[in-house]
């Protein structure tokens, strides 16, 4: 009999995991490079074919290796090792727009091959969940937590790009597994430590935001929640265990690094004097403190037609209530009072609550206010935790009936609207926005960058200009992907990264633009680059004449205004 619903339940994964791919390889091949894949690509690329990580210092390039490693397939992929940016210390980004836009052709292609891994590493994530669920819950409380951890639309957003997000997301909730692997037995089990060390490891060489969770998993190792009274000698134990965990993750992070040894490279005065010595992961101890200085603020941020480089404490509470389906956010609410109200499962759903909690109050401290992305590692906990709600189905007797249908009622209606919410806003994952801002057409006047705008919609352009047969366009565009190369003919405006410049040198009237039609990045709209945010103020005071799924604004302007 329990063979048989194992069966059953990997027939009802199945679909589950075809439908996730074909929305994810459907979508992403309308969308054009995003902002910061050039780079992902170019420093996966330049470790794998020199084996040198230098490029490798903002983001550990475990996740950048596994989406780059495809295109080793394609013949005559050139590399710019002879460009002057390799010897330059952050020269990634010459070195990528090289790579890209001059040095190779089929950009396409490269770009989708890159793209592939991080949607099998999504669906890793999903099984993940999957199972440990599974593990915690029983039944098809696993089933639970992978659709929602596919269909989830900011899971699904970034589960589709050359990017480090979903990766570091996938790895942080394997790590978390592990652990509770290897604490809930009594006995001492060396396997399951070196496999979490292992997992620990991969976390954090796959992001460098994941080693706030370093200090969160030890504090787990203190609380009483692995089935038995807390004594200080269990606790003891499991503090022994983690500080071997920690020491196994350090030399996966270095095997990662292809045990990188050398001169160590900080920039900051209090950790120059190191700088004469040599050791091992100069590479990675550099990335931390680069990631400390960038946290640090000086970034320009947007949020509710503000503007700060120093950000907002509120930045990521505002992100997480305008960018989760509301009926998710009910749902987790629900979750967490109910399992942690039930002595059965008070345990088990500590466990789940405090990493996303501690992780999310961290975040709120950062001065990088730039997206919602860097909240996806706790969505997986969340849901892993509301998938347990199918317990709360099973013993109604010692439940009240009240709390069965609520729970019954916040899980089905989640589920529904998640999917719901995926087949309205196909192929436009990435500019999700629930109704609390009245959706993904009015999710600009909230934020931007990458929680709608990041560059995806450039080959879209490319097809309304072709389809109305329009010869030219005056462009401001947000983005590193090249609108020349897509044979897009447009007159420069304002933009970023392209025509930076022209912020401070305008090539027409603010107050009054020439006849013309003007295709407009709703991140540029906001002018981020600039005090005074008079370059756009036409425009954002009029409502667009078209979009170009949401992240474009076209505005026809004088001859060619429509009535």
């Amino acid at each position: 009999m329990r063979q048989i619903r194992r069966i059953r339940q990997v027939f009802l994964a199945i679909p589950i995991i075809l439908l996730f791919f074909w929305l994810a390889i459907d979508s992403m091949a309308g969308d054009s490079p995003t902002m910061d894949e050039q780079n992902h690509i170019a420093r996966g690329l330049a470790f794998l074919v020199s084996g040198d990580p230098r490029f490798s210092l903002e983001h550990p390039p475990l996740i950048n290796v596994i989406s780059s490693l495809p295109i080793l397939t394609l013949p005559d992929i050139n590399l710019p090792f002879d460009d002057l940016s390799w010897q330059q210390r952050e020269g990634w980004y010459a070195f990528a727009e090289k790579l890209l836009w001059a040095g190779n052709q089929h950009v396409d292609q490269l770009v989708f091959i890159a793209r592939l891994p991080i949607v099998f590493l999504t669906i890793g994530l999903g099984l993940i969940g999957y199972r440990f669920s599974k593990e915690l819950w029983g039944k098809f409380s696993g089933l639970v937590a992978l659709v929602f951890l596919l269909f989830d639309p900011n899971i699904l957003a970034h589960g589709r790009y050359s990017t480090t997000d979903v990766g570091g997301t996938a790895t942080v909730l394997l790590a978390a597994y592990l652990l509770w692997r290897l604490w809930i037995p009594t006995d001492w089990h060396w396997g399951r430590l070196l496999i979490a060390g292992f997992g620990l490891g991969i976390a954090i060489g796959s992001k460098f935001s994941n080693l706030v969770f370093v200090p969160i998993f030890a504090i787990l190792t203190l609380l009483p929640l692995y089935g038995q009274r807390w004594k200080w000698t269990r606790a003891a134990k499991r503090l022994i265990q983690y500080s071997l965990v920690c020491v196994i993750s350090i030399l996966t992070v270095w095997t990662i690094y292809a045990f990188e040894y050398g001169s160590y490279r900080f920039l900051s005065p209090a950790f120059a004097g190191f700088n004469r010595l040599s050791g091992p992961m100069p590479t990675y101890l550099a990335g931390i403190e680069q990631i400390f200085q960038i946290s640090g603020g000086g970034r320009p941020a947007f949020l509710l037609g503000n503007f700060s480089a120093e950000g907002w404490w509120f930045y990521f509470p505002v992100a997480l209530m305008v960018k989760t389906p509301l009926l998710v956010l009910l749902l987790f609410l629900t979750a967490a009072i109910l399992l942690l109200w039930h002595e059965r499962t008070r345990l088990k759903a500590a466990f789940l609550v405090i990493p996303p909690v501690l992780y999310f109050l961290a975040s709120m401290q950062s001065d990088l206010n730039i997206g919602y992305r860097h909240l996806l590692p706790i969505l997986p906990f969340f849901y892993v935790l509301s998938s347990g709600m199918v317990v709360l189905l099973e013993f109604r007797k010692r439940a009240a009936k009240a709390g069965v249908y609520v729970a019954r009622i916040a899980l089905v209606a989640a589920l529904v609207s998640v999917i719901a919410w995926d087949m309205f806003l196909h192929p436009h994952y990435l500019s999700y926005f629930n109704l609390l801002v009245g959706g993904p057409a009015n999710g600009h006047k909230v934020l931007v960058d990458s929680n709608i705008d990041w560059g995806q919609d450039l080959l879209r352009l490319r097809s309304w200009i072709e389809e109305n047969e329009i010869e030219k366009i005056k462009l401001s565009w947000f983005g590193t992907a090249d609108p020349a190369y897509y044979g897009i003919n447009y007159d420069p405006l304002p933009g970023l990264t392209r025509h930076f410049d022209l912020w401070w040198d305008l090539p027409f009237d603010p107050e009054n633009p020439e006849p013309g039609l003007y295709a407009i990045s709703v991140s540029n709209l906001w002018e981020l680059p600039l005090e005074d945010k008079n370059v756009f103020a036409w425009f954002r005071a009029r409502e667009p004449d078209y979009r170009i799924g949401y992240s474009i604004h076209i505005y026809l302007v004088g001859d060619n205004e429509s009535s």
